[in-house]
């Protein structure tokens, strides 16, 4: 019998990208790593941080990324091992899965050594430049934002005033809030990443609302459109 040939360096290759893909395809917890990594980086090369710094944060991504794939490779072959409930197969996923816990918990750490100076500076102009906003303005815009949820809700017949129905008051508030700080953060640096940041939080409650059932997509977008464009309007009149 003719054994097989060794795979070649184009076909290895093309091994490992399909078990990256896959696992990106099939893990919700790798594709959180993967947004968390290239959030981490682009706040890096924002931010100027040094070599090492940059080195240390490379390393801690990697090591998070490796540890989820052994993790799911280890589940993936103990569950084709077994068809039946194992105490000891069930041990050995919980220490993988221990495993990524201490990964994520090291590149924690590592990101806050390399980034808690550069916030605590940056958080200390932002709180001053907030200082000196009308705080009424916000409170205006999220007030605005509440009432007109209502009454559209009134208007639909959908829901109740603070669950399901059209719109999603939830994404309302929250896009509310994102375009809030992002016009008070006018002539602030690094405007943009904040920016960023406050919009993906408005995105995962947005999120929430679907995956709870309690809102549909359209519910949300329009929630979320809604209050964006509140907050625009009372601090267009202010101005």
């Amino acid at each position: 019998m003719r054994s097989r040939r060794p795979p070649s360096i184009v076909e290895s290759f093309n091994y490992a990208f399909e078990g990256i893909i896959h696992v990106l395809r099939t893990q919700r917890n790798m594709r959180i790593h993967f947004a968390v990594a290239v959030l981490v980086l682009v706040a890096a090369l924002i931010s100027g941080v040094d070599k090492l710094e940059l080195i240390a944060l490379l390393l801690a991504i990697a090591f998070v990324l490796i540890a989820e794939m052994l993790n799911t490779a280890v589940e993936a072959a103990i569950d084709v091992a077994t068809t039946s409930f194992d105490p000891m197969a069930k041990l050995a996923k919980d220490i993988a899965a221990g495993a990524v816990l201490i990964a994520t918990a090291v590149a924690v750490a590592v990101g806050y050594l390399v980034f808690s100076g550069q916030v605590a500076d940056r958080s200390s102009k932002l709180l001053d430049r907030l200082a000196t906003v009308p705080a009424e303005l916000t409170l205006i815009a999220l007030v605005l934002t509440t009432i007109v949820v209502i009454a559209t809700k009134a208007m639909t017949g959908s829901g109740t005033p603070l669950r399901g129905g059209l719109p999603s008051g939830h994404a309302a508030i929250a896009f509310a809030c994102w375009m809030a700080v992002t016009l008070i953060l006018e002539d602030v640096d690094h405007r943009f990443l904040i920016s960023s940041v406050t919009f993906i939080m408005a995105l995962l409650v947005a999120q929430t609302r679907i995956e709870s059932g309690v809102h549909s997509s359209s519910e949300v977008l329009y929630g979320g459109l809604l209050g964006a464009l509140v907050a625009l309007a009372v601090f267009q009149v202010a101005q």
